[in-house]
């Protein structure tokens, strides 16, 4: 086994220990009648904040779907869709994961892209990639709006049904795998340019649907442009924080609307916890994993992902 198998091999005895949680704590009373309302945390118990928060931590940055799995996951344990609102607030742990993470990067990239513009340099590498983040999240914020004030009952949407789920997992491993086979990643992070933020953050924005996955959209189109996988994968978690804060900040209020105490928030607190402290590891994990090794787990895992859910809904385990 190699260096990395340990590595998997607890990130994956951490899935189990999360979703055996989720069974034991489990209970009748599930929280979907209350999803799509904005009433959902008042239906869920501390176990379950804590295996959402796991859920979205371990998948938020790895390139397999965060919103996808928090919509099958609750659901799989009998739990229930925690619908838009709960599922784009967890992603504020994940926000603050990556900010913790890439602290100094963040901080070199304020200070380079202050120079830049003092001293009109705008082929500066920090000023280049700050814009280029900006760029690339325009895209994501315009479709996001426009489902946010357009789309009425996103949340029973066919496009969040878990037979759209299985279908955007299997089109993105196909998609992921062909980026991996043809991209050259002759590019390391140095050499972004405005195109490349342009053009993954458009890849971004395709990620409001759950199953594509922003890591995972992002990722293959920068394996596409001839990005290296790390490189690739750093840039997407810098782009991903405007998008995944705006996102939970729009939707915190709708989370609020029910009436809520000292437990309900409780609640809530321990599952951003969950959250940031899953979401960090997997960050570590995946940079240190790309540096190495290729996503071809990744496109094996979205395959095997997909055609169990539909094998699952075909068979009648899941309502689709």
């Amino acid at each position: 086994m190699n260096q990395y198998g340990g590595g998997v091999g607890r990130w994956v005895l951490w899935v189990l220990v999360g979703l055996g949680f989720g069974l034991l704590g489990h209970h009748d009373g599930a929280f979907a009648a209350s999803a799509s309302n904005g009433g959902a945390l008042s239906q869920v118990g501390y176990i379950e904040g804590i295996v959402l928060g796991l859920t979205q931590g371990l998948t938020e940055f790895l390139p397999i779907s965060s919103t996808a799995h928090l919509k099958v996951v609750p659901v799989a344990l009998g739990m229930g869709d925690p619908g838009v609102a709960l599922t784009a607030v967890l992603q504020l742990g994940s926000v603050a994961a990556v900010l913790s993470y890439f602290r100094e990067d963040l901080l070199n990239l304020m200070k380079g892209t202050k120079t830049a513009i003092t001293e009109g340099n705008f082929q500066n590498r920090d000023f280049r990639i700050t814009l280029g983040i900006l760029l690339g999240t325009i895209p994501i914020v315009i479709v996001g709006l426009c489902i946010k004030f357009f789309v009425t009952d996103f949340d029973n949407s066919p496009l969040r049904s878990i037979t759209s789920i299985a279908i955007a997992s299997i089109v993105m491993a196909v998609l992921l795998a062909l980026a991996e086979q043809i991209g050259s990643r002759e590019r390391g992070y140095g050499q972004l340019n405005l195109r490349d933020g342009i053009l993954i953050g458009i890849a971004q924005a395709l990620a409001v649907f759950p199953g594509v996955s922003r890591s995972g959209s992002t990722l293959t189109a920068g394996l596409f442009l001839g990005i290296e996988r790390a490189s690739a994968a750093r840039f997407s978690f810098l782009l991903g924080i405007p998008a995944i804060t705006l996102a939970g900040v729009i939707e915190f209020p709708t989370l609020l609307e029910g009436s809520y105490g000292p437990r309900e928030f409780g609640v809530l607190a321990v599952a951003l916890l969950a959250s940031v402290v899953s979401s960090y590891g997997a960050i570590a994990f995946l940079l240190k994993f790309l540096k190495t090794q290729s996503t071809w787990v990744f496109v094996a895992y979205r395959l095997i992902f997909g055609i169990g859910l539909l094998l699952a809904l075909n068979w009648g385990w899941l309502a689709g």
